[in-house]
């Protein structure tokens, strides 16, 4: 468009997505685009896409729709996971105008602007992953109290379900000093806590390779990220997004346990609960390391919340393969599940494999194991009633109420003035409402 009008984001997916989607909404900011809600009407609808289910294909689809009933004139620009994957099949979709891969997603303004001279159907710039081979820094601020910072992307890992490397790429990180710098800027701004994102967090340094003899050495690790950021301070608290559970050290989890900073809260992917099942999703881990690093945390710190990725129906899982994961997750002393029902992805290994599950069966150890998850975290916030934890306090969606989460992850309800929002205050943690506690400052 020759002169700048306005534009509306919407973002699908992990927090990646959000800090990518913000860093390209201050694009078009700087360059006097006007940026709208997304249910407002617009010039221009960005939507980020996310490809880890089919039902996430389907959230976009029904994003275009929404973006053309306010505004069936508007232009819509599809980027993300998904647009790499499949940018066709999204280009045939009615009323989008331009597809973008991931490495053309952050040139969507000069797309963009060259729109009107590209007629008909829609115009599709996503070329082969592996141009995707460069580190591009992003953040999120503005709509929230904390902020997602990315600081790897892409995966080396192939894990047999996963069109993530497919999207992505290969693994790449930012440098350090970069990341302390952006930390800096998004702690001028206010925020008082920062989320740290990418694919596979835990292998930050690919990307910083040396030579050492006849092998590349990395330049910095992941706990040299930590400990850089740590000694920094500008920023009250950081949060580790999700780490791999073979990349998840003693040396890092030691290191969280003495830090200031980094709050005891760790998200660990396990998938399943049988070392059958974790070989055939090419898993680099048995279960036993899993349990080996539980343990570890809760030693170190025993009031930390542990998340746990699993998923349910992947090929070849038995009833008795399911009863031996449900077993071992209630075993383990974590906090909460994120349950995902396997839904086959096209061009992974595992598509092809045997013994596919019934999808009725699938929704079926789904709803048990988000059962489980209800009485673990109900456990975990009984384990902490009148005690007290120290709360990031946000603004709530209910009248007259704030909200917030403590160091380790309790979501905390609790009344009092506005004036207490994005500070850092000590809350008794007093009865338990659902899926969140009650406090009282």
């Amino acid at each position: 468009m020759a002169t700048p009008g306005t534009i509306a984001f919407h973002t699908l997916g992990c927090k990646l997505n959000f800090a990518e989607s913000s860093a390209i909404k201050r694009q078009f900011e700087q360059h006097g685009y006007a940026v709208r809600s997304f249910d407002e009407g617009a010039d221009i609808y960005v939507i980020n896409t996310c490809s880890v289910t089919d039902f996430a294909d389907r959230k976009c689809r029904k994003a275009v729709r929404q973006a053309l009933k306010k505004n069936n004139e508007a232009k819509v620009v599809v980027i993300g996971c998904y647009a790499q994957l499949k940018p066709e099949e999204i280009a045939n979709i009615e009323g989008v105008d331009l597809v973008l891969g991931a490495a053309e997603k952050f040139q969507v303004l000069s797309y963009v602007d060259q729109l009107e001279n590209v007629p008909g159907k829609a115009w599709v710039k996503a070329g082969e992953v592996s141009q995707a081979n460069t580190f591009v820094d992003a953040f999120s601020f503005g709509d929230r109290t904390r902020s997602f910072l990315k600081v790897q992307d892409g995966c080396d890992y192939n894990c047999s379900f996963c069109t993530i490397p497919q999207a992505r790429g290969q693994s790449r990180s930012d440098q350090i000093d970069q990341i302390v710098r952006n930390a800096q800027h998004i702690a001028a701004q206010g925020a008082k806590e920062i989320v740290l994102t990418g694919v596979n967090i835990g292998d930050f340094g690919n990307g910083t390779a040396v030579i050492e003899g006849h092998k590349a050495k990395k330049e910095a690790l992941f706990i040299d990220l930590l400990r850089a950021l740590e000694k920094d301070g500008s920023v009250p608290r950081f949060r580790i997004s999700s780490i791999e559970p073979n990349l998840c050290t003693e040396e890092i989890i030691e290191f969280v346990a003495t830090s200031n900073h980094i709050m005891p809260h760790f998200h660990m992917p396990l998938q399943s609960g049988n070392d059958k099942q974790l070989h055939m999703m090419r898993r680099r881990y048995k279960r036993s390391l899993y349990a080996d690093r539980v343990r570890a945390i809760k030693q170190w710190m025993p009031h930390a919340a542990i998340g746990v990725d699993v998923i349910v129906g992947f090929p070849g899982e038995t009833d008795d393969d399911f009863t031996e994961t449900k077993r071992f997750l209630s075993s383990l002393d974590i906090t909460y599940l994120h349950v995902f029902t396997y839904s086959e992805r096209a061009n992974t290994p595992a598509i092809q494999m045997d013994g596919v599950v019934p999808m009725e069966e699938r929704r079926s150890r789904n709803a048990q194991l988000r059962t489980l998850s209800l009485r673990k975290r109900r456990d975990f916030f009984t384990q902490h009633l009148a005690t007290g934890r120290p709360i990031l306090i946000e603004q709530s969606k209910e009248e007259g109420k704030l909200t917030g989460f403590t160091d380790n992850y309790i979501k905390i309800e609790l009344s009092g003035s506005n004036d207490l929002i994005n500070t850092i205050r000590e809350v008794k943690l007093e009865s338990i409402n659902g899926d969140r506690v009650i406090g009282t400052c």
